[in-house]
């Protein structure tokens, strides 16, 4: 599961990038000698979560014929929104289609007339609608109740900052958050999905409860919380394969963590068992 990744793409990357998401340098490989600048792990998710229960702004984007639309406009109506840029070629058309295959059964039950979904390219100025237009046309993208927006420049950090999409200028490309936000019809922000590929329990089901008027279940437990960070964590870019490799380094510190519990488990266990047959033999 991917969330917080670098991704190769052509084009300039914007000179500045939100300023609340720390970065971190992570090695690249212990003989490459190489590090690439990521997000903060921990901050990007405090970020993101910290989104939840705030309104849409009132912000104007332009759609793909170039036409102002508001996001005020999209309220009345469930809303998901995800943040792409145009030149990536790997993780944002992946999580794209997959968000499509998502809220497909969705569709078919009960029609593209009761949410929308937008895209959002935060690469500006070249994530223009020229560019938005041709990459939904690339990857299938023809629902009519999905619409791909371009920010201007000057308002990008405003809305990125609005939805709690964290993201960084590498030299790979961007290091950013694959993040999908659901807004409600009052135009509320009610819940952040994260990862590269989404099951009908992330998206679908949660659609349907916000379409019908039914609450969602809260996001509380720990094992779901859990779940969301390693979401985020778990994968990294490698520059020297153009790749992206699983974190195994996180899996040991996980693995080292249960040991320890399994160990201290074993000796209260092996004391408790002692101490018990002391008291036989002494009696």
């Amino acid at each position: 599961m991917l969330a917080a990744t670098a991704e190769v793409g052509a084009g300039a990357t914007p000179a500045t990038a939100p300023a609340a998401a720390a970065t971190t340098q992570v090695p690249q490989g212990d003989r490459s000698g190489l590090t690439l600048s990521t997000l903060d792990n921990e901050t990007a998710y405090r970020i993101s979560q910290q989104a939840i229960g705030k309104p849409v702004g009132d912000h104007v984007l332009l759609d793909r014929q170039g036409r102002p639309k508001r996001l005020a406009d999209y309220r009345g109506k469930p809303l998901l929104v995800n943040f792409v840029y145009t030149a990536c070629f790997h993780v944002c058309p992946t999580t794209t289609r997959n968000l499509q295959k998502a809220v497909q059964n969705t569709i078919a039950v009960l029609g593209t007339d009761r949410f929308n979904i937008v895209s959002i390219g935060f690469n500006q100025p070249f994530d223009s609608p020229e560019a938005m237009k041709a990459f939904a046309t690339q990857y299938g993208i023809h629902l009519p109740n999905w619409e791909f927006l371009s920010p201007a420049p000057a308002i990008v950090d405003d809305v990125t900052r609005n939805f709690g999409f964290s993201y960084i200028a590498t030299t790979a490309g961007f290091d950013h958050l694959n993040q999908i936000s659901f807004v409600d019809a009052e135009g509320r922000i009610v819940r952040q999905v994260y990862g590269e590929s989404f099951t009908a329990e992330d998206i679908a089901e949660p659609l349907k409860r916000m379409v019908t008027g039914a609450p969602l279940p809260p996001q509380t437990s720990t094992i779901e919380e859990l779940a969301d960070r390693l979401r985020i964590i778990c994968s990294v870019y490698d520059p020297l394969t153009g790749r992206y490799r699983t974190n195994y380094a996180l899996y040991f510190e996980i693995a080292g963590f249960i040991s320890f519990l399994f160990f201290l488990g074993w000796v209260a266990w092996s004391f408790t068992r002692k101490n018990g047959s002391d008291r036989i033999q002494s009696g």
